[in-house]
């Protein structure tokens, strides 16, 4: 498995394993119609891009010369010394398989070699990643509860981890 950090102009690969990430992981938790609304929102490639030039950094992990899943960090936020882990996924048939602890670990250098003291994302309280974080150390810090409008909320954990 390698790790390959990605530029704006290959945004469309995450995008694309978005669509073939989130049905699968959210189906059990949030309806089609709001799967449909945040992949809409958060993934079109003009939003990822967006994300790149305001700081967050894409990676992605291949298996077998295909990609399996994708990280997006930024450092210094939401405070300085912090590292923000907004995105994390795998595709299905690799969890398990150590994939999404690689994608974690490459977190952790970047956290390491940007002197940040904490790690935080957030993770719907309902997704089976939960056990995954708290695992390799996350704790839970608090409850959240987000309205991204149309009617949606996040439902989240916010998680910490200091290193």
């Amino acid at each position: 498995m390698k790790i390959i950090r990605i530029q704006s102009d290959e945004v469309s690969v995450v995008s694309d394993l978005a669509e073939k990430i989130w049905p699968e992981t959210f189906k059990a938790i949030l309806t089609e119609e709001q799967i449909r609304y945040m992949l809409d929102w958060m993934y079109n490639p003009n939003e990822l891009i967006r994300q790149i030039e305001n700081g967050h950094q894409f990676y992605l992990l291949e298996y077998n010369q295909e990609t399996v899943g994708f990280i997006g960090v930024q450092l210094n936020y939401p405070e300085p010394t912090q590292l923000k882990i907004h995105k994390l996924y795998v595709l299905s048939e690799v969890q398990g398989t150590g994939a999404g602890k690689l994608l974690f670990q490459c977190a952790m250098q970047i956290a390491k070699e940007n002197e940040c003291d904490t790690i935080l994302l957030n993770v719907n309280r309902f997704n089976k990643a939960v056990g995954f974080y708290q695992h390799i150390g996350f704790e839970i810090l608090k409850e959240e509860n987000i309205d991204i409008g149309n009617g949606f909320w996040m439902e989240d954990y916010v998680m910490g981890l200091s290193i």
